[in-house]
């Protein structure tokens, strides 16, 4: 590979304040500054970071452009909650107003997840044949808008939403047109193959959140025996390379087909308490960007 090759796929590299610990469901634990966590991801040299949560970043366009600037960081756009299975909600103007703050960043992805209204990822209903048939209405709906005012719209499996499990996933797949978030955890807890999905549905895989999971955490949760929240404060998710996904099979498959969306490092992680040093949680993002780039080095 050129070195022309290997710049090109480390600018694909972006971070998430959720590896920093700051989440959009209350209580989740202590919430850095972004100033902290953005002069962090530039000191690991990521190109770029997701939004994080409403009001992590600053909420006029101007101010959110000049702290990135600041830090020498693009704006890969983020992670949007919608209520998408309910036919008396419209989740369109909350679409069009994301797609407003992507443009001002210059940012090009919209990360859709099927909330289902409710806080946090513990507890969810189960949708009914109506409530698929809006869902996936409403799916493809944002994609078409998102698409028309050239940002790229995906959905992200993830847990405690409406789209979680590996029989949803293939649901969405057949029935909709929307492109996947291929979220190596999420994927992982609620029953699918990552690198399966990676291999056999590259042509849909528009963005990769890349985690890595202990498969006994993950098990646990699946089967009802432990919430997603307690499994995440006990270390669900680990650096790169420590865990049971298989990081190189999925970068290897997405990379042979020519994939040139982002790969944002997301290692979900609940803090206590602040950080007494700066080594926390750095350190962890550093050796999930490491095996990472040894891992793009190599496929």
């Amino acid at each position: 590979m050129s070195t022309a090759e290997k710049n090109g796929r480390a600018a694909r590299v972006a971070g998430a304040p959720i590896s920093w610990g700051v989440c959009e469901v209350p209580g989740w634990g202590w919430q850095l500054d972004p100033e902290v966590v953005l002069a962090q991801m530039a000191e690991l040299g990521l190109a770029a970071t997701e939004f994080g949560p409403d009001g992590f970043l600053p909420a006029e366009a101007q101010d959110r452009a000049r702290l990135l600037d600041a830090h020498g960081l693009r704006a890969v756009g983020g992670f949007l909650p919608l209520v998408l299975h309910d036919p008396s909600h419209d989740p369109i103007p909350e679409a069009d107003r994301y797609v407003d703050d992507c443009l001002a960043a210059g940012a090009d992805a919209i990360v859709l997840a099927a909330s289902t209204g409710l806080d946090g990822y513990d507890d969810r209903p189960e949708l009914d044949d109506d409530g698929w048939a809006c869902l996936l209405a409403n799916l493809d709906a944002v994609d078409r808008l998102a698409a028309a005012r050239g940002i790229t719209a995906s959905l992200h499996p993830h847990v405690g939403t409406m789209v979680e499990r590996a029989d949803e996933v293939a649901r969405v797949l057949a029935r909709s047109q929307i492109g996947l978030c291929l979220d190596t955890g999420h994927l992982l807890v609620g029953g699918s193959d990552p690198v399966a999905l990676a291999r056999d549905h590259a042509d849909r895989i528009v963005h990769a959140h890349l985690k890595d999971v202990r498969l006994g955490l993950a098990e646990l949760v699946r089967g009802g025996d432990l919430t997603y929240a307690e499994a995440v404060r006990r270390g669900l998710y680990t650096p790169l390379g420590d865990g049971d996904v298989d990081i190189p099979g999925i970068v290897g498959a997405l990379e042979a087909v020519g994939y040139q969306g982002w790969y944002v490092l997301e290692q979900d992680v609940m803090l206590d308490e602040a950080p007494e040093d700066r080594a926390d949680p750095i350190d962890d993002v550093r050796r999930s960007l490491a095996h990472l780039v040894s891992v793009l080095g190599a496929a």
